[in-house]
Formats: C-alpha cells, sequence, structure tokens
C-alpha cells in the first residue's frame, strides 16, 4: 500500500492530529474527520539544479511522488524553492481539488504552475482562513535574505483540536512571540542556524517564551550543507524550555498529537 493511501486511510481519534514528516519543513497533518494539510512539502529534487556554489542534492528520500499526492490545503510559508518547489507543483495531478494557500510570491508560483486561480488563497501574517475544520492563522516570520520578503509561519487548529505552529524559515525576532496569542499545543520550528534561520539555541528559547507543550525540530536534514544535529536542539530546550516535550519525528511514520493527554 501507498504512503499516501495510508496516510488517506489512517485513523485520527477526536482532539487529535496525525502528522507526518518528509523532510526540511515538509508535513501532511490529518484531522480527525480526515482533511488533510500539507506545508512545504519538497517532493522533487529541483535544489541540486540551483546555479549556487553549496550542495543542495536531496538527502531524504522522495516517499510520496508529486503525482501521487492527494490532500486537501497545500500551504507554502514562502518562496524558497525547498518549500514552494515549481516541480513538485507541477506534478500534482489533483490540482483541481486542492486548495493553495501561501504568501503572494508563493501564489505567483502556483499559477504560473497552472493552478487554477478560484484554487489560490493569498496568506499573511495576521490572515486567518477556514477549510472544512481547519483553521490557519497567518503568523510573523521574518526574511532571511532579499530574494522573498514574504516569509511567514501558520498557526492551525485541527479539528477543533490541537493548534499547531509551524514558524516556517525566519531569521530571530522578539515579534515571532506574538504566535503565543494563539496558544499552540505544538512548535515545528527551523533548527538549522544558517542562512539567517533559528539556530537550535534561539529556536528553544522562542519555544521557551510561547509555553507550548512540546516541540519538533525540523529544517536540519535535507541538504548536506545546511544541516545541524536535532540534539543540540533537545538540549537547548533542557536549557530554555524544561517543561517542553522534546519530540523528534521519523519520516513517513505517523506522531499522534492530542490536546487530551
Amino acid at each position: 500500500m501507498s504512503l499516501m493511501r495510508q496516510i488517506r486511510e489512517f485513523p485520527v481519534p477526536k482532539k487529535t492530529v496525525a502528522l507526518w514528516w518528509f523532510g526540511q519543513n515538509g508535513y501532511i497533518f490529518k484531522t480527525p474527520e480526515g482533511t488533510l494539510v500539507s506545508t512545504d512539502l519538497y517532493l522533487s529534487d529541483s535544489c541540486a539544479h540551483l546555479p549556487v556554489p553549496i550542495d543542495l542534492s536531496r538527502r531524504v528520500p522522495v516517499l510520496i511522488q508529486p503525482e501521487e499526492l492527494d490532500v486537501d490545503v497545500f500551504a507554502c510559508t514562502h518562496n524558497h524553492q525547498d518549500h514552494t518547489d515549481p516541480e513538485t507543483i507541477r506534478r500534482i495531478r489533483h490540482k483541481d481539488t486542492i486548495a493553495f494557500v501561501g504568501p503572494h510570491p508563493s501564489c505567483e508560483v502556483f499559477l504560473r504552475e497552472n493552478v487554477e486561480a478560484s484554487r489560490v488563497a493569498p496568506a499573511w501574517p495576521g490572515c486567518h482562513l477556514e477549510y472544512r475544520d481547519v483553521t490557519i492563522d497567518g503568523a510573523f516570520a521574518l526574511p532571511t535574505d532579499d530574494t522573498d520578503l514574504n516569509h511567514m509561519g501558520f498557526v492551525f487548529c485541527f479539528g477543533g483540536g490541537p493548534r499547531v505552529y509551524v514558524t516556517g524559515d525566519t531569521d530571530y525576532s522578539d515579534l515571532l512571540v506574538s504566535a503565543s496569542k494563539h496558544k499552540p499545543d505544538l512548535i515545528i520550528t527551523c533548527i538549522n542556524g544558517g542562512f539567517n534561520n533559528l539556530s537550535h539555541w534561539e529556536a528553544a528559547d522562542l519555544v521557551g517564551k510561547i509555553k507550548p507543550r512540546a516541540a519538533i525540530p525540523c529544517h536540519y536534514d535535507m541538504f548536506a550543507d545546511n544541516q545541524v544535529d536535532p540534539r543540540q536542539f533537545a538540549a537547548s530546550l533542557k536549557l530554555k524550555a524544561p517543561d517542553v516535550r522534546y519530540q523528534q519525528m521519523g519520516y513517513g511514520t505517523p506522531l499522534l498529537f492530542s490536546t487530551e493527554l
């Protein structure tokens, strides 16, 4: 059975969200009613061909081919190619049933890759969107370079249960703490520290100020020249947010996160 079919058939209890990690900042979330939301799915090796003097060849297996992807909401935090990947979007067969969500530069990529305009929903820090039993609130993110000045994060609420804050790529700013007004139960944060992203120490500091129940590290694994050991984040959490549970994920393996645990 394909992983996409396994995800579609996976049962999710009430007040719970199931999530799967695909490397970098790529996730699929599933609600108890079966709504599937993805973030920043990078399902190709397109970055390996960028004209840059660093190694951006893919190190994480592609667990779902773009043609097999079948989600209800395809959300992107910004239009760096490992987050809004033109090749992944180009190859999605189900464009006519998916809602595509992201800041305006990502929306331009959606449209350029033949997504119908009616399927595209612009998002920005402070916006509020609803899809079935999912709410999406845009969160502040500080751009990491001048190639894209429209970074953002998302705070998802799944089925009236868990609230999950996805930082996306962001440099450190006290304004990131503004996501605390949504009272996230879980934070998924970049920790790589390179290219102006949060370091493991800065990410732990942010988690300590927002005070979720758990934190998951990401964006440390995809490229040889942009890696860090997630155990450093776990150690930083012990110092900066000792009451927050560290949660590390494996690729393509479901994690159930509940507000009732």
